[in-house]
C-alpha cells in the first residue's frame, strides 16, 4: 500500500516539474475544450476541488473521487459558455460501484458552436453554405479505495475534433489521488494530473489545394500541419469539513494548479451543506502575475493587462437541492446550478441533474 502510494507521489513530481506553468506558451496548445468543466458543481468552485470532489464529476477534475458514491450515480450537465458566444458544452456521466472497493465511470462531453458561415477568399461575407464543427471526447476511469482512506484513479480519454473537411483525433490520460483522515474524516487532500498524452495534428482533404505549376498545370499540392500539444494540468488542493451538527457542514477549499501552457492558479473557495439536501458554493480564482480582479465584470473592449488573462479570472457561485426519492434510502434526485463571471462576455451559466443510489 505505501509503495503504491509512495510510486504515485514521485511519478506526480516528476511530472509536475515538466508542466510547470509557463506562461510564454500560453495559446500554443490545442483541445482546449479538456479545461472546460462541463458539471455546474465543481464550476461553482472554478474547479478547486481536487481534494473533495466525488461521483461522477470527479472525471473533470480528480478521477479518484469517482469512488465516493454509494452505489451508482447518473447525471448530465449543460453550459452555456462565455453568453453570448453560442457556445454550448453538454455532458454525460454514469459511474457504479464495482466490488467492494472499486469504481467504474464513463463520461462523454461534446461542444456545439451553432452554425458558422462559409467563406472563402472570394466570398470573405460568406458563400451561403453553412458548417458545424464537432468537438468531443470520451473517458473512462477507475477508481480504487485502499482502506477507506486513500483513493487512486485513472482515466483514460478520447479526443475528437473536427470541422467541415478536417479532423483531428487523440487520447490522453488523467491519475489522481485523494487522501482522509481526521475523526470525521474531515481532512481531505488531493492530486490531479489531467490530459497527459501524445501530440495531435489535424488531416483531411482540406488540406489538399491545387496550385498551377511551372509549366502551366494543374498539381494538387497536400499542406502539411504542425503536431499541437494538450494542454497538461496538475491540481494539488485540501479542504476541511466543519461539521457543526447533523443539518450543516461547511468546507473551505484551497487548491493549486499548474498549467503547462499559461500561468499558474491559486484559488479558495467554500462548500455550505445543509441537511444533505441543500447546499450553497463560492470561489474566487486568481492567475499568478495576472492583475487582481475581485469582480470580473464584462467589458466592452480588453485593456493591455488583461490581454493574456483568461476569461474566468475570478469569482464563481452556484447551488443545490436535492429531492429524496424513498424513505428508506438515500436515494436521490439533485438539481445543480453554477456561474462564472467573465471578462470578456456576459459570464458562463451551468445547469445540471444527477439521480444518486
Amino acid at each position: 500500500m505505501q509503495k503504491i502510494i509512495s510510486t504515485f507521489l514521485a511519478c506526480i513530481t516528476i511530472c509536475f516539474a515538466a508542466i510547470a506553468g509557463n506562461p510564454d506558451r500560453q495559446g500554443e496548445a490545442g483541445a482546449y475544450e479538456l479545461l472546460m468543466n462541463p458539471w455546474a458543481r465543481s464550476g461553482a468552485l472554478n474547479s478547486l476541488n481536487a481534494s473533495c470532489v466525488g461521483g461522477i464529476e470527479a472525471m473533470f477534475v480528480n478521477v479518484a473521487g469517482i469512488s465516493r458514491i454509494t452505489n451508482w450515480e447518473l447525471g448530465f450537465g449543460q453550459t452555456k459558455w462565455l453568453q453570448p458566444s453560442g457556445i454550448t458544452i453538454n455532458t454525460l456521466g454514469f459511474a457504479v460501484k464495482m466490488g467492494k472497493n472499486g469504481t467504474l465511470g464513463l463520461s462523454l462531453m461534446n461542444l456545439n458552436f451553432g452554425d458558422i458561415k462559409v467563406t472563402t477568399t472570394n466570398s470573405p461575407e460568406g458563400t451561403g453554405a453553412l458548417y458545424s464543427p464537432s468537438f468531443s471526447n470520451i473517458g473512462i476511469g477507475y477508481s480504487h479505495t485502499f482502506g477507506n482512506k486513500v483513493s487512486v484513479g485513472v482515466l483514460f480519454r478520447g479526443i475528437s475534433e473536427a470541422i467541415q473537411d478536417l479532423d483531428a483525433f487523440g487520447f490522453s490520460i488523467d491519475a489522481g489521488i485523494q487522501y482522509v483522515t481526521g475523526p470525521q474524516d474531515n481532512f481531505k487532500f488531493g492530486i490531479s494530473l489531467r490530459n497527459t498524452g501524445g501530440p495531435m495534428s489535424f488531416s483531411g482533404d482540406g488540406l489538399s489545394t491545387q496550385l498551377n505549376s511551372p509549366e502551366n498545370t494543374a498539381i494538387t499540392y497536400d499542406v502539411r500541419l504542425s503536431h499541437f500539444e494538450l494542454p497538461s494540468q496538475l491540481h494539488i488542493g485540501i479542504s476541511y469539513d466543519f461539521i457543526s451538527s447533523d443539518e450543516f457542514t461547511i468546507t473551505p477549499i484551497l487548491n493549486f494548479t499548474s498549467n503547462s501552457f499559461g500561468r499558474d492558479e491559486l484559488g479558495a473557495g467554500f462548500e455550505c451543506k445543509f441537511a444533505q439536501y441543500f447546499a450553497l458554493r463560492g470561489s474566487y480564482k486568481q492567475e499568478i502575475g495576472a492583475p487582481f480582479r475581485l469582480f470580473n465584470w464584462s467589458t466592452s473592449a480588453l485593456n493591455n493587462d488583461d490581454a493574456n488573462v483568461s476569461a474566468h479570472n475570478g469569482l464563481a457561485f452556484g447551488a443545490s437541492i436535492a429531492v429524496p426519492l424513498s424513505k428508506k434510502s438515500e436515494s436521490k434526485l439533485s438539481i445543480d446550478y453554477g456561474y462564472k463571471l467573465s471578462n470578456p462576455f456576459n459570464g458562463t451559466h451551468q445547469i445540471g441533474a444527477r439521480l444518486s443510489f
